[in-house]
């Protein structure tokens, strides 16, 4: 799986899950000079339904961003719903075994109150990550492949969401010490037309070309199944590599290509 497919709701998810599996390692109650965390028998039902829960959560959510789980189902549901449905019920777990059960004579620990907001984050998160536009965005940034020239690196625009690069030539991320005139000599004998032989065979109507989309958009796979398989955002480059019909063949910067069904809008670099 790359780790690039993962959302900033994705992260908080995971982490969350991951923090509450520290906090059971915390004293849940004491009393007096003795404490007990919940991997004591005492508390055995909380441990399976707060911690392990939401780490079954955190996993469904790792499997729904691999490829080789793109599409797949469990009892009807697939891994984000699988991950939603466990997040909820973690959360509503939590404030049960933390606010309402509470023995007589024993004192709350810090284990307590850290599952309590650990269990509502990862409750309120998971439903959210796939609405709210600061939480579907990518977890870590998606680098430029190498040997790759940006389209917009040399006079081009930059795409929708992204900020105006630095004036230079090469790679996007500020000014190089080469003069910008030899960078427009160089791209314009690029973008000019080769002269090809005659006996070569007829290239196709379709050219490549780098886009950007206005909007997030979801990229579908290329067998007809109607799984999605990525999500393209505002501010990254993509490379339309064929067309059928309306729809683009486009190829994100991980390698993976499926088809682009609603291209209305998009921005040609």
């Amino acid at each position: 799986m790359n780790i690039r497919s993962l959302t900033r709701g994705d992260g908080a998810v995971i982490g969350a899950a991951v923090l509450l599996l520290i906090a059971s390692f915390l004293p849940f109650y004491s009393l007096g000079s003795e404490s007990r965390n919940l991997w004591h028998s005492d508390w055995f039902p909380t441990l399976p339904s707060v911690t392990l829960a939401a780490l079954v959560a955190a996993g469904a959510v790792l499997m729904a961003r691999a490829p080789q789980f793109a599409g797949k189902q469990v009892l009807g549901l697939s891994f984000d719903q699988w991950a939603v449905a466990l997040s909820i019920f973690v959360g509503w777990t939590a404030v049960w075994a933390t606010l309402f059960h509470n023995p007589e004579g024993l004192d709350k620990g810090s284990g307590n109150w850290l599952t309590l907001l650990f269990g509502l984050a990862i409750a309120v998160v998971a439903p959210l990550s796939g609405r709210l536009p600061a939480l579907k965005a990518p977890l870590m940034g998606t680098p430029s492949p190498v040997g790759q020239q940006q389209p917009y690196a040399v006079g081009g625009a930059a795409p929708y969401g992204a900020a105006p690069q630095q004036a230079g030539y090469g790679y996007p991320g500020g000014a190089q010490s080469v003069d910008p005139a030899f960078g427009q000599q160089q791209y314009a004998q690029a973008a000019a037309p080769q002269p090809t032989p005659a006996a070569a065979a007829p290239a196709s109507d379709f050219t490549a070309f780098w886009f950007a989309v206005p909007v997030p958009r979801p990229l579908f796979a290329e067998d007809g199944s109607g799984s999605q398989i990525a999500e393209l955002t505002p501010g990254t480059w993509y490379l339309a590599v064929d067309q059928r019909g309306s729809a683009l063949i486009a190829q994100t910067q991980d390698g993976r290509r499926g088809v682009l069904q609603d291209s209305s809008g998009i921005q040609r670099g």
